[in-house]
């Protein structure tokens, strides 16, 4: 893997629990990787006990100082702190490149399409995986490039997103580079409400469904973001989108059985959009001009 790029693993009270580690291993991946926790954390002797000098511990509440959180909240158990302070983290690091990830991946899988199904197929040479997102990046001019999510496959190969391959979001897992930082706004809900906000001023967040990662359930595993979201539940967290961007996101429900609060973006309402050449109406501009001449 290239050497001016490292993944940072952003944890919180689970130094015996950190996933990422291995699956990152179990894909392939050779380059560099830190484990990034902030200075409220307990566990950080059993952190530095089993992971060393990978270990980066960084001030949460100067972070919090400077962070927008949308809320008047003093609570600090949140990872936007985290997502905010990585830059200044791979900025120290001497990094041109670098990706935020969580720190409760199963595994990397390839999708394609076989027999008229989707097919998943484990990665194992994610170094490949991750200089293609880099050069992605680069050519698209994009702020950030991420893996796609379980939930971003439902409705597999039939689904409009199979067919777009491309979408303008970003979560969980975000592909950056140093000398074009994201500023993550919103206490909870963050990634929404940076994409969002984003989207609306031209800023291009884009998330690839040619490979995709697994990881568990928000609120099945114990620490990390999984308290903040008990205590407010998914109807909380949902609205700090709203209150970012309520021209496009509003709240719905989501699920069959189980149903619950969830973010709704109406992306025609987000995104500026670029309208393709064949919808010029040619033979109004021609009509203009020669009334222009004739002037």
């Amino acid at each position: 893997m290239r050497d001016d790029f490292a993944a940072l693993i952003l944890t919180h009270g689970r130094a015996n629990n950190v996933k990422t580690v291995k699956s990152l291993q179990k894909a392939g991946y050779t380059g560099r990787y830190y484990i990034v926790i902030d200075d409220e954390d307990s566990q950080e002797d059993e952190y530095r006990r089993i992971y060393g000098d990978r270990v980066i511990q960084f001030c949460k509440e100067a972070r919090a100082k400077i962070t927008d959180v949308g809320d008047t909240s003093k609570e600090r158990r949140c990872i936007i702190f985290a997502r905010n302070e990585a830059f200044a983290i791979a900025r120290n690091l001497g990094l041109k490149y670098f990706i935020e990830l969580d720190d409760d991946y199963n595994n990397f899988e390839y999708l394609a399409e076989e027999n008229g199904k989707m097919k998943h197929t484990k990665v194992k040479q994610l170094d490949k995986v991750l200089e293609a997102m880099i050069d992605f990046l680069d050519v698209s001019g994009a702020k950030t490039v991420a893996m796609a999510q379980g939930g971003d496959m439902i409705g597999g190969i039939k689904s409009t997103r199979w067919k777009q391959m491309l979408l303008r979001k970003a979560m969980n897992s975000f592909i950056c580079r140093v000398d074009n930082p994201v500023n993550f706004v919103g206490r909870i809900n963050e990634d929404v409400n940076t994409y969002v906000t984003g989207g609306i001023r031209g800023e291009l967040y884009f998330t690839t469904l040619k490979v995709m990662l697994n990881q568990e359930p928000t609120q099945k595993s114990r620490g990390g973001m999984t308290e903040n979201y008990l205590d407010g539940g998914t109807y909380v967290k949902t609205f700090y989108s709203v209150e970012y961007a309520p021209s496009c996101v509003k709240v719905a429900t989501m699920g069959v059985t189980n149903q619950r609060c969830h973010h709704h973006v109406n992306w025609n309402a987000c995104c500026p959009k670029i309208i393709n050449e064949k919808w010029r109406k040619w033979k109004c501009r021609e009509d203009s001009t020669q009334t222009a001449l004739r002037t």
